[in-house]
């Protein structure tokens, strides 16, 4: 009622003893209200003070815990054409096992006794590197031998050049005693003259004494002429000993010639031996690599080349293969303003998709259908995605993964924080904050340990 009018009916007329008024006005419907009311708020009050777990929500996929053991495809490292295939998609190898022959397809290999030619090439050219061993053996013991001549030749060389001297020094002795022997045939004739003069002697003794000297002057120039002659037999003695070095210098130095081209030849015999060798090595691997065998077990996934007669290139795909035996592990990424809240060892809650959960991000412990798991690797550099990559493995003390998981599902990822009050969550992200900064327990300690 407005009450607009002087004439106020409720102070005149009782109506509560109408059942509409009994049931609108009634004063316990008022009193039940306030008090939900405040049971509400109370509830509230206590809830808003109840710990709540701060959390980083990301998705991933299930992955391996080391690359060996992701899928993988199987390449062929030379070029090639399939002949025929061993397997079919879905069968298990093991490790060794053939998957596919291939045949060659380049015209340098197409010689199928190509690795038996090139042994016999090996063989030749190791014969012909024996063959310059045995020259570089012969030209050493000739030189030996040259170098052996020559030292006797310049040995006797040296004995004719010492007889030579002793023959010159003898004769200028035998010339010094006929130059001697000339002045006495002179003084004897000078005297013979004064006393053929005073006539103390006779005419025929003067003529004795003077045919005397004329014998000592010719035995003078014959003695001259000898010592000449000695004296040339030195000369001749000396350039005898050069020529004999210069012959057996010339006669050496051309073996030493001989002995190291056979020696370079040799080397380069063995230099074609060796790459000859290379070469056989590299074509019964390449014969070996005509089949395309499995690196490890697994199963054969899908073939991306079929049929036969196709060709390849070296480095192409040809099968896909997953190992039998991995251990899972789930890849999530993280926004880089969360990265710093992320450590090794951290606590984290996973859930795959197919599988039913129910989740309560904030309280771990009554969430259903999740699986424990710790952060085992964190990436420095950031993905093409714009996050970085974090790498989870199961957690031992928690439950195992579901055993029907495969590599390649996704997954939901809680990375547990810090606990606070419900109400400072509620203030955190009203107010667009990012979860506390924290640092685990002893991981201060531990750096200044370090």
């Amino acid at each position: 009622m407005l009450n607009i009018s002087n004439n106020k009916l409720n102070t005149k007329v009782d109506l509560s003893s109408y059942k509409s008024v009994k049931k609108v006005f009634h004063k316990r419907h008022f009193k039940h209200f306030n008090r939900f009311l405040l049971a509400f708020a109370i509830v509230v009050f206590v809830v808003m003070f109840l710990p709540w777990t701060q959390n980083i929500n990301s998705r991933g996929s299930v992955t391996t815990l080391t690359p060996d053991q992701r899928p993988q495809t199987i390449q062929s490292v030379i070029p090639g054409r399939i002949e025929k295939w061993y397997v079919r998609e879905g069968d298990f190898v093991k490790k060794g096992d053939t998957i596919l022959f291939i045949s060659e397809v380049k015209n340098e290999y197409f010689d199928p006794n190509l690795v038996n030619r090139t042994g016999q090439q090996i063989k030749a050219k190791e014969a012909s590197v024996s063959s310059y061993g045995s020259k570089v053996n012969a030209l050493n013991n000739q030189i030996g031998a040259l170098s052996t001549e020559r030292g006797l030749k310049l040995q006797q060389a040296q004995n004719k050049l010492l007889q030579s001297k002793l023959k010159v020094k003898s004769d200028s002795i035998d010339l010094e005693a006929v130059k001697i022997n000339l002045g006495i045939a002179e003084r004897q004739i000078g005297a013979i003259e004064k006393l053929y003069e005073e006539g103390l002697k006779s005419l025929t003794q003067l003529e004795e004494k003077r045919s005397k000297f004329q014998e000592s002057q010719s035995k003078l120039i014959s003695q001259e002429n000898k010592f000449l002659a000695s004296k040339n037999e030195v000369l001749n003695a000396m350039v005898e000993i050069n020529r004999v070095r210069a012959e057996y210098s010339d006669k050496i130095s051309k073996a030493q010639s001989d002995k190291f081209t056979a020696e370079s030849n040799g080397f380069d015999a063995e230099a074609q031996v060796t790459k000859l060798e290379s070469d056989y090595t590299s074509y019964e691997m390449r014969n070996d690599m005509y089949y395309i065998k499995a690196p490890q077990n697994g199963y054969i996934n899908k073939a991306l080349k079929g049929g036969i007669g196709e060709t390849f290139k070296e480095g192409e795909r040809l099968v896909g293969i997953m190992p039998s035996n991995y251990d899972l592990a789930v890849e999530t990424f993280v926004n880089p303003i969360d990265l710093p809240l992320i450590h090794l060892n951290e606590k984290v809650r996973v859930q795959f998709d197919g599988w039913p959960a129910i989740i309560f991000s904030g309280w771990p412990n009554v969430s259903y259908g999740t699986y424990g798991a710790k952060v085992v690797a964190i990436e420095n550099f950031i993905s093409d995605n714009g996050k970085f990559r974090i790498l989870l493995a199961p957690d031992e003390t928690d439950y195992e993964w579901p055993e029907a998981i495969r590599v390649g599902s996704g997954a939901k990822t809680i990375a547990l924080l810090e606990d606070v009050p419900i109400w400072f969550e509620l203030w955190r992200n009203l107010n667009g904050f990012p979860p506390n900064y924290y640092q685990p327990e002893g991981t201060s300690q531990t750096k200044k340990e370090k």
